[in-house]
């Protein structure tokens, strides 16, 4: 039986892959409207609490007291307005306990009416570890809170010993944050509620805990019958049922234990945001709920690690950051790095990702061209020490934000983010993802991230990617032949669908109807790390086409279990056969075609905004740190049904030159311009009525 099948007579049905409403509230969720009518543009000082910086140590005689002191006056806030910034996140609370931080808290109370008299909005920084020096002074109870030791060593924050991980659904600890975020929103009255550290809070040690674990045996009971829990676990009491002990995570999660603890802690994690999220709301529904789960889509199992899972914890925020790592551009090995694929995950669960971007013109225009109207946190102030390029970035997108808001993606193709396959492999699906998506980019095909809860529709497609998608079940499996028979393209590569939802293997490919080759004889689990000996196939099915790929073949070899980070995204050895396959699929040209002879390091985005007659080319330079510009970039697109052109308008912040008109022809149904030179970042806006 697969998992699916099963999950249908589960009583609760509390894993993330059986809820497709999650997405759907987050697609159509109203969120504030300030942020839909807000230029984004980010910078704060929430680190900067004096009773952090002082317990952390470090730092310059009489300074933190100085800065401190200037950072919350009306002054400041000037210089705030100055530099162009209008959302300002600052601290409220760190984890040191109410009566410690009330001083402090009271300070940020004082400083948000002088923010929002300049016009700034204010968020505020909320921690969630445990000073627990002082907080216990304040709650002695709260010792309960507390992560015991695991394998022998303290759940603590790093290399800070004086902050200790807590069992975040203990439920002393919940009634406490609730006090806490309400009273950022009722008497500080923000405008933002930040949740930091979201990655740490759900990680395989903080669920240890002796009400953890309780807690775990009680999803369990819930979740299955004990009939159930037989045929999934082989017993039917969980009496003694305890979470694995891993110091390291397991190539494959097979264990069914496992994958039921996994799926735990990402309904935990989501639950505790449920709540955090209907505090604020019922406090104020027009502040905006934000979370650092802090790596994206870059390589990493969230699931395994975090115990995040995006769709449902995404479905309880209006924002959500990326910190993952290596800054954009193109790296020594010619890797082309970026934070493109969580830009887009982001986006379709209705989400607007915030990044750091400092002083990199290429950074910020990564996120104005993938993001959703937010230029991302830009760094410090005042204004005079910022570089005259960071600023003039900020201006052009202040100027020229009627062309950021109420945006989508025009995407031909869907790439899935299996839940069961990405977060049950730590090996090759994951290469697999990065590399196929990695092609994508640097081909400039447009494409989006989906995840198991779309493929109920995915009808706007031209094409599905299945790179090496290997866990899926009978619903999804027959969601997917549906599209296929209907017109959809597909392009499935190596073990797709070779195992259940619950990781276990199939005689067959399940999808051996539509691929049409026959699975390689099973040899134990070490034989599945092996390059398939399969040859590719092509085949029309109904009034689709499918495509077959044996291997991926990574140019950089990823170690087995090492995450599946930058240092390894490479271009596939094969990636120029992946893109043809992905054409082959369309059926057709492109949406957009975007020619750059000579280079793979202009990258494009197609988006469309929503209720007007508009559409929108981004081009970005991802070289232009060695500066090299590229000249004579040719741009085709597809427009609606009927559409008639009037113009297309070239915009850049990397010369002071006003607007320019480009000479445009129109042929079929497409339009065909050029871009003169490219040196980060250029917007191409295209005006037309409707046909």
């Amino acid at each position: 039986m697969d998992r699916r099948e099963f999950m249908n007579s589960v009583v609760l049905g509390a894993t993330a892959i059986s809820m497709p409403s999650l997405v759907d509230a987050a697609r159509s969720k109203r969120g504030p409207a300030w942020m839909a009518a807000t230029p984004l543009v980010i910078s704060g000082n929430h680190d900067s609490i004096p009773i952090f910086m002082r317990r952390r140590g470090g730092g310059m005689v009489g300074a933190v007291k100085d800065e401190f002191e200037e950072a919350h006056s009306e002054e400041f806030a000037r210089k705030i307005k100055a530099a162009g910034i209008t959302l300002w996140i600052t601290w409220y609370y760190k984890g040191f306990g109410v009566e410690a931080e009330k001083e402090y808290m009271q300070i940020t109370r004082n400083f948000v009416p002088i923010l929002k008299k300049y016009g700034i909005r204010v968020g505020v920084y909320i921690g969630s570890t445990m000073a627990y020096e002082t907080f216990l002074v304040e709650r002695p109870d709260a010792q309960d809170w507390i992560v015991p030791d695991y394998l022998g060593k303290p759940v603590i924050y790093f290399d800070q010993t004086f902050r200790k991980r807590v069992y975040f659904m203990h439920p002393g600890y919940v009634e406490y944050m609730k006090r806490i975020v309400r009273s950022a929103v009722v008497d500080a009255k923000v405008d933002l509620v930040h949740f930091d550290n979201t990655s740490l809070q759900a990680e395989p040690a903080i669920f240890h805990h002796p009400l953890a674990i309780k807690d775990f045996r009680q999803y369990l009971s819930n979740k299955y019958t004990a009939q159930q829990l037989e045929l999934r676990l082989r017993f039917s009491s969980v009496q003694y049922v305890v979470p694995p002990e891993v110091s390291s995570p397991p190539p494959t999660i097979d264990d069914p234990l496992f994958q039921e603890w996994t799926d735990f802690r990402c309904h935990q994690l989501e639950s505790y945001y449920a709540i955090m999220e209907e505090v604020i709301r019922d406090a104020n529904p027009e502040a905006a709920v934000e979370t650092n789960p802090h790596s994206g889509v870059s390589g990493r199992n969230t699931i395994w690690e975090q115990g995040v899972y995006y769709p449902r914890l995404l479905s309880h925020m209006d924002a959500v950051w990326s910190e993952e790592g290596d800054p954009a551009g193109v790296n020594e090995d010619g890797i082309l790095v970026s934070r493109i694929r969580s830009f887009k995950s982001a986006s379709i669960l209705g989400n607007t990702m915030f990044v750091v971007t400092g002083d990199s013109t290429l950074q910020m225009a990564e996120s104005l061209a993938f993001g959703r109207q937010c230029i991302g946190d830009t760094g410090r102030v005042p204004p005079e020490t910022l570089p005259a390029v960071r600023q003039r970035y900020i201006d052009f997108f202040n100027k020229n934000f009627d062309y950021y808001r109420d945006v989508q993606s025009v995407a031909d193709v869907a790439v899935l983010y299996s839940y069961a396959t990405m977060g049950f492999n730590n090996d090759r699906a994951a290469v697999s993802f990065m590399l196929f998506t990695q092609a994508l980019i640097q081909a400039r095909i447009p494409f989006d991230i989906i995840y198991d809860e779309h493929l109920n529709d995915i009808s706007k497609y031209r094409a599905l990617v299945l790179a090496d998608q290997e866990c899926l079940d009978d619903t999804q499996m027959n969601l997917i032949r549906q599209y296929v028979r209907q017109g959809g393209g597909l392009v499935a590569t190596e073990q797709t669908s070779l195992f259940t939802s619950w990781r276990q293997r199939r005689p067959d490919f399940g999808l051996q109807d539509l691929v049409q080759v026959e699975a390689p004889h099973y040899g134990g689990r070490r034989s599945e790390e092996n390059e398939l000996e399969i040859s590719p196939a092509r085949r029309q099915v109904g009034h689709g086409r499918v495509s077959y790929i044996p291997a991926i073949k990574p140019a950089i070899a990823k170690p087995p279990v090492v995450r599946m980070t930058s240092e390894y995204w490479k271009l596939p050895l094969n990636w120029e056969d992946l893109i043809e396959q992905v054409r082959w699929a369309v059926g057709g040209k492109l949406s957009l075609e975007v020619g750059a002879p000579g280079t793979t390091a202009v990258v494009a985005e197609y988006a469309q905004q929503v209720r007007r007659t508009r559409r929108l080319v981004h081009l970005l330079n991802y070289d232009s740190a060695r500066g090299s510009a590229v000249n004579d970039v040719k741009v085709e697109v597809e427009l609606p049904k009927g559409a008639k052109p009037r113009q297309v308008t070239l915009l850049t912040p990397d010369s002071e030159g006003a607007a320019v008109r480009a000479v445009i022809e129109v042929e079929n149904g497409r339009l065909r311009f050029t871009v003169p030179l490219l040196k980060v970042y250029t917007l191409a806006v295209v005006d037309f009525e409707a046909g």
